[in-house]
This record gives C-alpha cells, sequence and structure tokens, in this order.
C-alpha cells in the first residue's frame, strides 16, 4: 500500500496569510482605486509591466481628482516593485495596492498608498487585474484551503459509515444499515436457501457501499488515499471482491481491525490510524498537544502555559516549541520615546489595541516627558516567531476550533516544550 504524499506546510506562514487575508479583506477604498494583480509563473513580467502602464493611461480619464490621483500612485508604485524582479516567481506573484485610510480612520486626504505583497501557497493558473473598491482575496483564499483529504470507510455485514479527514477537521459524512440478515436459520427455510439469500443481500449491500464511496471519495471529494476499517473478515471480504472502483482500490492505505462500524468505527479508525497519518497536520497537532499536557501533568519541568513565562523564557533560550491557537486575536504594541528611546510595550485583544495606543499617545513619556511618540504593534503570533528565530526555537500554531485545540485554550491558549529545567 502506498502512503500518500502529503504536502507539509509552515503553520506559522500559514496563519500569517491568514491573518492578512482578512485584514485585506476589510479594506476598501474611497472609490473603485484599490489594485489586485495575480501573476502566474509563466506570465511574462514585461507584459504584466507594459499592461499596467496602459492602464495609467486610461486612469488619467477619471473625473474624481483625488480617486484618480490614488490609482496613478499605486499603479506606479506596483510597476516600479515588478522591476525588481528578473523573472515571475515559481508560483507566481501577488500584489494588492491602494490608498488607505491611516488606523482608527482619517478624512478624505489622509490615505497613504500600502503596497502587500504575497508569494502564493500554491502555483496560480489564472492572470488577473483589477482596480475595484476593495481587494480580491477569494483566489488566495481558496488555496488555503486544504487538498490532503484521506477517506474513512468502516463496515462490518450491518452497517457502513463514511468519513472525511480535511485538514484540521474530522467529518462524519454519513452512515447506513445494510438490511442484511444474521447468520441464523429462520422457520420454514431450508439453511442452504436462507444462505443463498444472505449473499444475494450483502453482495447488493456491497454494491451499495461501494457506490456511495466512490460518489464521496471521487466525485464529491478526490481523497488522496481510503482507509478501511471494520469488526471481523467483513472489510477483507469487501476488498478481496474488488467491489471498489478501481482507483479507490489501488489508493487503499490500510485495513483495520476495529471494534465498530458505522460513524463510530469512523472515529475509532482514525484513533487507531495515527502510525499512518502521521504527517498529517490534524494528528501532529494531537500528538503536540497530548504531549504537552502530559508534561505539564507529570510536572516534568519541561513544560509550561501563560504567555508571559513563555515570552521571558524564550527571550533566555530555554524554550523549544511555542504551541499557540490560531484563534488568540492578540497583538503587541509598542510606544516608543524618539528623545530617549523609552519603550513601553503591552500585550492586548486586537479590538482594544487603536483606542489604547490613542491614549498613549496622548500622555507624555514617563522617562523624559517627551510628547514626540511613535507606535508599533504586531500579531502576537509573529512576535513569538520572531522571538523563536533568535532563539533557534519553533512556532506551532494549533488549529482552535478543534478538540485539541480548545483543551489548549483551556490553559490560555499558548504552551511550550523546554530545552530544559529553568528551576533546576
Amino acid at each position: 500500500m502506498v502512503k500518500p504524499k502529503i504536502e507539509k506546510q509552515d503553520s506559522v506562514k500559514l496563519y500569517k496569510l491568514r491573518k492578512m487575508l482578512e485584514e485585506l479583506s476589510d479594506h476598501s477604498g474611497r472609490g473603485t482605486e484599490l489594485i489586485t494583480l495575480y501573476v502566474p509563473p509563466k506570465k511574462a513580467l514585461h507584459e504584466v509591466i507594459n499592461n499596467l502602464r496602459e492602464e495609467q493611461g486610461t486612469a488619467d480619464n477619471i473625473k474624481s481628482d483625488l480617486t484618480r490621483t490614488h490609482v496613478v500612485d499605486a499603479l506606479s508604485r506596483v510597476i516600479q516593485r515588478l522591476k525588481l524582479y528578473k523573472s515571475t516567481p515559481d508560483k507566481g506573484l501577488v500584489m494588492f495596492c491602494g490608498a488607505l485610510p491611516p488606523p482608527g480612520g482619517g478624512p478624505i486626504g489622509s490615505e497613504v498608498i500600502k503596497l502587500f505583497e504575497i508569494e502564493p501557497p500554491k502555483e496560480l493558473q489564472t492572470f488577473l487585474y483589477r482596480c475595484d473598491d476593495h481587494f480580491h482575496v477569494d483566489i488566495l483564499k481558496d488555496m488555503l484551503k486544504d487538498d490532503n483529504m484521506i477517506g474513512f470507510l468502516a463496515l462490518d455485514a450491518k452497517d457502513a459509515g463514511w468519513g472525511l479527514l480535511r485538514g484540521d477537521k474530522l467529518d462524519v459524512l454519513s452512515e447506513t444499515s445494510s438490511g442484511v440478515a444474521g447468520k441464523h436459520r429462520q422457520g420454514g427455510q431450508s439453511a442452504r436457501r436462507f444462505e443463498r439469500l444472505r449473499e444475494m443481500e450483502l453482495n447488493e449491500y456491497y454494491n451499495r457501499v461501494a457506490h456511495t464511496t466512490r460518489e464521496y471519495f471521487i466525485d464529491i471529494y478526490p481523497v488522496k488515499g481510503l482507509i478501511v476499517s471494520g469488526p471481523g473478515p467483513t472489510k477483507e471480504n469487501f476488498l478481496k471482491e474488488n467491489y471498489l472502483e478501481y482507483r479507490l482500490q489501488n489508493n487503499v492505505l490500510a485495513t483495520l481491525d476495529c471494534s465498530y462500524a458505522g460513524a463510530e468505527g469512523v472515529r475509532e479508525a482514525f484513533t487507531k490510524a495515527h502510525d499512518i497519518l502521521n504527517d498529517y497536520r490534524m494528528v501532529e497537532e494531537k500528538k503536540l498537544v497530548d504531549k504537552l499536557f502530559s508534561d505539564i501533568h507529570f510536572s516534568r519541568g519541561l513544560a509550561i502555559y501563560g504567555l508571559n513565562d513563555i515570552i521571558d523564557l524564550l527571550k533566555r533560550n530555554v524554550v523549544q516549541t511555542v504551541l499557540i491557537t490560531d484563534d488568540t486575536n492578540l497583538r503587541k504594541i509598542d510606544i516608543t520615546c524618539k528623545r530617549c528611546q523609552n519603550v513601553q510595550t503591552e500585550i492586548l485583544d486586537r479590538a482594544k489595541v487603536i483606542p489604547r495606543i490613542q491614549e498613549l499617545l496622548s500622555k507624555p513619556c514617563p522617562s523624559c516627558k517627551s510628547m514626540d511618540l511613535e507606535s508599533s504593534e504586531r500579531d502576537i503570533v509573529d512576535y513569538l516567531d520572531l522571538l523563536a528565530g533568535q532563539a533557534g526555537a519553533k512556532v506551532e500554531v494549533i488549529t482552535g476550533a478543534t478538540e485539541y485545540g480548545t483543551m489548549l485554550s483551556s490553559i490560555g491558549k499558548v504552551g511550550a516544550f523546554l530545552r530544559y529545567n529553568p528551576n533546576q
């Protein structure tokens, strides 16, 4: 049986991209002045630049002076950036550019041209240019959908269930009963005749299971592998007689002996399939969170939780791996005095960032009383990743919506494995 090729991607990179796309989705222009550009790898950059220059000429006809200026400036910014590339990157290139208001909003004319440059997670297939009142991010969002899908079929002579493992979620798709009589004689029937009828019913049941399996795992969800499970010899007989469509038959990863069929059998098979799917992200997350709680429970001193403690130990080069959920929604803000370089740092919920920054900027520096202050902010995962990079550590982003993400949320949404016990 051939193990599926499962594409592993950096959880932090994917998290940052998702967050950026969320922020870009929230932006809107005061007119049709926000530029979206998708360049596939086979598209020549000089052709793209020529197209954008033509768009600049067309933009000169825009009636609104402010909109015309914003569009022309944004196009110029994109063209200048494209000129820095010798060729199109292997997966293509995505740029979003336009005049955006300052944080917290501002009057008309206070907008600043900003350019966002993104390397797509997968190869781009189409060229797209749009000048609109919003950024077109749907293509990138679709690329973030996990296509490493694994199918589960849990069956015995009485029941069958189908499940789908996709990204960070295991779904039970459906279950059915066979309607096949049990192995016993019924009144008025010979044992041989009853057995023939039962074989016919089993054959019909197997055909129904095979048909539903093909619909689910070829037509609707093209899976990269199929795991068949159940109690007794039913699953082996089903596979041996080649009821499955040949593409699925050739893509069976394993047959697992389980106590149940149907929906419960799907869940049981997943728990027993970890060695088979040890590269799959959901399994990785389960192992990481299980190990974290085990280390905390047994008080080995090699695992901790609490954001401030983890940041402190990261700076001391004690942390090996940080686990944090993708719904933490915190940002680190810094208020820096330009005169004495004093820095005020706080970590806040995203919704409280702008009011708090405005409040701190309205107060003098606590060190030298200067009002010459500037602010900066970054997502907490980005900040932890920065500290981890400096310390040779690693950050793993755990999906908050899963069972194991909920477990991590119960201890503050962040935990860490340590290189050694700092208290010894």
